[in-house]
């Protein structure tokens, strides 16, 4: 590779890294001339990347987005790191597979032979998903999302049902954010006509076109959406109903509560099965099950952060108990240790 060639790659990786340079900074980074710049933002416009110039003092350059896809540059760890996200697609419940696997042979037809065979090494044991999201109906729900505008779109409240009838009332949403769980894409969003939160998923969604007006932000119960989703599925709830309805979970013979110091992203993905109640202020109200009281604090302790018991009375007593046991309990002494067999 010519040095003229290297210095228009390491050009574009600039370009691509950042949204705006003076010229005289990439200048200074490649060490060249300004007029060498220009040159080589003409070359790579010939080549297709779309380079708009930035007018002023201190004029620069910025890639701008184009109408085709022009060749793109990659180090070896956004390479490998590419290759890796494609191979892991089965399992992410977009019916995207196919064209992810034409991606994957594309990137690795120009990965150098010392890239190639590191992720040709990694292999994936994937349990696929029995549901398969439209990939263009994720994309209409993560730009409504994006917005902030209202969405509406027909529900259909199982996998065998038909859709709402054609023509009538859609759903009205703020659509907060979008959650991915186990090979299913959920929306949580506040549904206007009925005041209240809801989870939907996307898989059973038609959107309408085109979305609403724009809507302020509202605060998600139990802190974030993780959180939501995570305390909606205690009683597997299906998704679509009320927020403020109560999780049934398993008939647990132990349920307490506690307050842990931490933040509720901290706790999702841990806390099932068991319930968020209240998040604020870096701490988290839970309600946690299991079959014995000691299992409620095994549940606990398991978090690895500070926290207090609300109760049972129950609860109280058994924490009590388990440190009474565990203060008493000590190393044991080499004359009480078990001898080996055959001494």
């Amino acid at each position: 590779m010519t040095d003229g060639s290297a210095r228009m790659l390491a050009l574009l990786s600039l370009l691509q890294a950042r949204r705006e340079w003076p010229a005289a900074e990439l200048a200074g980074r490649l060490e060249v001339s300004t007029r060498t710049i220009r040159r080589d933002i003409e070359r790579l416009r010939e080549l297709g990347y779309r380079v708009a110039a930035t007018m002023g003092p201190d004029g620069g350059y910025r890639l701008a987005a184009g109408e085709e896809l022009p060749p793109l540059r990659f180090d070896d760890e956004q390479a490998v790191a590419l290759a890796i996200a494609l191979s892991s697609v089965a399992g992410g419940g977009a019916a995207i597979e196919e064209a992810a696997e034409r991606a994957l042979a594309t990137v690795r037809q120009v990965l150098p032979s010392r890239l190639r065979h590191r992720v040709d090494g990694v292999r994936f044991a994937h349990e696929p998903s029995a549901v398969r999201t439209d990939p263009e109906v994720i994309l209409a729900v993560s730009e409504a999302v994006r917005e902030r505008r209202v969405l509406r779109f027909d529900y259909r409240r199982d996998a065998d049902a038909e859709a709402e009838a054609e023509g009538g009332p859609p759903r009205r949403v703020e659509p907060h954010e979008l959650v991915a769980r186990d090979g299913r894409w959920y929306l949580v969003a506040f549904e206007l006509d009925r005041e209240d939160w809801r989870l939907y998923r996307l898989d059973r969604m038609a959107p309408r076109a085109p979305h609403g007006a724009r809507f302020a932000s509202r605060s998600i119960p139990h802190g974030d959406a993780l959180a939501f989703v995570t305390a909606r599925f205690r009683g597997a709830v299906e998704p679509g109903d009320s927020a403020s309805r109560s999780a049934a979970g398993p008939a647990w013979p132990c349920i307490g509560e506690a307050v842990v110091r931490a933040e509720a992203s901290e706790l999702a993905p841990w806390l099932e099965p068991g319930e968020l109640i209240e998040a604020a202020d870096g701490r988290c109200r839970l309600a946690l099950g299991s079959w014995s009281w000691a299992g409620v604090l095994a549940r606990l302790l398991q978090f690895e952060r500070p926290f207090e018991l609300l109760g049972p009375p129950e609860l109280l007593a058994a924490a009590d108990a388990a440190a009474a046991r565990l203060s008493s309990a000590g190393r044991a002494s080499p004359g009480t240790r078990t001898r080996r067999a055959g001494r």
